[in-house]
């Protein structure tokens, strides 16, 4: 089982419900599937590299990793060389959405990478667990329906109505 893992490079720090849906994740030896950036990226690459986890995979964009603490295997992901800022880095992005089973995201509700691999993902028919940062709860994500309303309780700081259930939870991640 891939799990997709990311979030903005503004957060620097993962709080105790992450690291405890991290802790999960490999218990039940899935793989990580992280990318190279500082940030979620690189707290996820520490926090499994503290538990000496190697099933994790860096996915860079042309195999440069700017962050690999574990040493892991990088996957590189071929970009042409005229693209550039965003989607130079949405195209890792758009791979680990593919090879993943799941995402896990975690998101302060500014970042467009991470609403843009929350998109992909759902796109793609695959679940999300998302972390939502400014009211510190969780949320499972299966449609663009519920990416839209995730989206507009951040630009409201408003309670989600009816579509989203808080702390309805994934048993993958429990």
């Amino acid at each position: 089982m891939n799990v997709f893992i990311a979030g903005p490079r503004a957060i620097s720090r993962l709080n105790k419900d992450v690291m405890e849906r991290l802790n999960n994740i490999i218990k039940n030896n899935f793989t990580v599937l992280v990318g190279d950036a500082n940030g979620v990226d690189k707290q996820i690459q520490e926090f499994c590299h503290s538990l000496n986890y190697n099933k994790v995979r860096v996915f860079a964009s042309n195999g440069k990793a700017r962050n690999n603490i574990g040493e892991w295997e990088v996957y590189k992901v071929d970009v042409d060389r005229n693209v550039k800022g965003f989607d130079f880095y949405a195209a890792k992005d758009l791979e680990m959405a593919k090879k993943a089973d799941y995402g896990f995201m975690i998101w302060n509700g500014k970042s467009k990478g991470t609403l843009n691999n929350i998109h992909n993902l759902v796109n793609l028919n695959k679940k999300v667990l998302v972390y939502f940062t400014p009211d510190k709860q969780f949320y499972t994500i299966r449609s663009l329906n519920d990416v839209n309303k995730l989206g507009n309780k951040s630009n409201k700081n408003s309670d989600i109505d009816n579509g989203i259930k808080k702390n309805e939870q994934m048993s993958l991640f429990k």
